[in-house]
């Protein structure tokens, strides 16, 4: 295609920032340099139609970790960097939130509950519950993980489960709209449908060649989580997460965020339905890719427990499925990194985007000088 003048000019020319994703961390990259460049030229670069990752696929969940989460991540960190890693995760949530609005997010805060499918899972779990407690006091100067009886009669699992009194839940379409919305409204320039196929760094410009143009910025900022390694040389895995919806439910009596079997599967309400998600763990090789799609091995366990656990005894009808693609490592933490003179990356948010994406995005636009 051959751009015009006029498109040339005011999109391609003289630009100053490009930012590659407009998922959480790539708009939040945008809005901070324009708080700290309020005169740059600021270009953000999406391949889809809408933010193509996760960003706009996830399940909505507000939450840090739950408790046989952290006490996993306690196996490869030190309690100092699961700490730092749970900090990060509410610092993160927090800013999200100061950002948009509780309103414009729908951020509600019901609680979050880990199911578990044995007495001995969940033993195993109670007992490092006050030693994971008192690790997390200075954060919130109360107790985190209580425990509570199965009040929502779901079957198949232990009587007792445990509950995450700060965890909330947001809505991922609205959280995603006002995000676009405010970077718009600032003067940040959004081009969907545009493919980075590479990057070459000249002197002080970096030429960023797509499938649809070759143009010049000053700085070059990669925030493609999942996707990175299309782009990038970093120790970053795709994770697929698939995801079903239900019909609307009568009388739906399920309220808050639930993680069940060490949050390989998680589900919450939403709209009088039940999303549900997960299933990775039956196909981790499988669910390694940048495609999406369904598989009909998770697909039939997440219907299967949908109908035998969470909503025994109701009639349900899955309405819509779909899947996101999630950035993971060996490592739960970011990377947050100069690459080279002109080229920076903020990928590999490992499964929480919600909770350290606006922080990532934060971050990513502070190593500039």
């Amino acid at each position: 295609m051959n751009f015009s003048y006029w498109e040339l000019k005011e999109w391609f020319t003289n630009v100053d920032f490009t930012v590659v994703g407009s998922g959480i961390v790539g708009l939040n990259c945008a809005l901070q340099l324009r708080e700290k460049y309020p005169k740059a030229k600021i270009l953000v670069l999406e391949k889809g139609v809408l933010p193509q990752g996760a960003s706009t696929k996830n399940a909505g969940f507000a939450c840090f970790g739950s408790l046989s989460e952290l006490i996993d991540d306690l196996q490869t960190h030190t309690e100092e960097e699961v700490f730092n890693l749970v900090k990060k995760r509410c610092e993160g949530l927090q800013l999200l939130r100061t950002t948009l609005g509780d309103n414009k997010i729908d951020f509600q805060q019901n609680k979050g509950y880990e199911l578990f499918l044995t007495k001995e899972l969940y033993e195993s779990c109670l007992n490092k519950k006050e030693a994971i407690n008192k690790l997390l006091q200075p954060l919130f100067n109360s107790d985190v993980f209580t425990v509570e009886h199965n009040k929502f009669n779901f079957q198949n699992i232990y009587k007792n489960y445990i509950t995450n009194n700060f965890e909330g839940q947001i809505d991922t379409g609205k959280m995603a709209a006002k995000l676009l919305e405010k970077v718009l409204s600032s003067g940040i320039k959004i081009i969907n449908n545009i493919q980075v196929e590479k990057f070459i760094e000249n002197n002080e410009q970096v030429e960023v060649e797509t499938n649809q143009i070759t143009f010049n910025t000053k700085k070059l900022f990669i925030a493609t989580n999942g996707f990175a390694n299309q782009l990038l040389n970093e120790s970053v895995k795709p994770a697929r997460a698939q995801v079903l919806i239900t019909k609307p439910i009568e009388n739906l009596h399920i309220k808050g965020t639930f993680h069940l079997d060490k949050g390989y599967y998680y589900f919450r309400n939403i709209d009088n339905r039940i999303l549900f998600g997960g299933g990775r763990n039956l196909d981790f090789k499988g669910e390694e890719t940048v495609e999406f799609g369904q598989t009909l091995l998770i697909q039939n366990k997440l219907e299967e427990i949908l109908k035998t656990t969470i909503l025994p005894n109701t009639k349900v009808e899955i309405e819509h499925r779909w899947s996101g693609i999630m950035g993971v490592g060996n490592q739960k933490k970011a990377i947050v990194k100069q690459l080279s003179n002109n080229v920076f990356c903020g990928v590999r948010l490992g499964g929480m985007g919600v909770a350290i994406g606006s922080l990532v995005g934060k971050e990513l636009a502070q190593l500039v000088n």
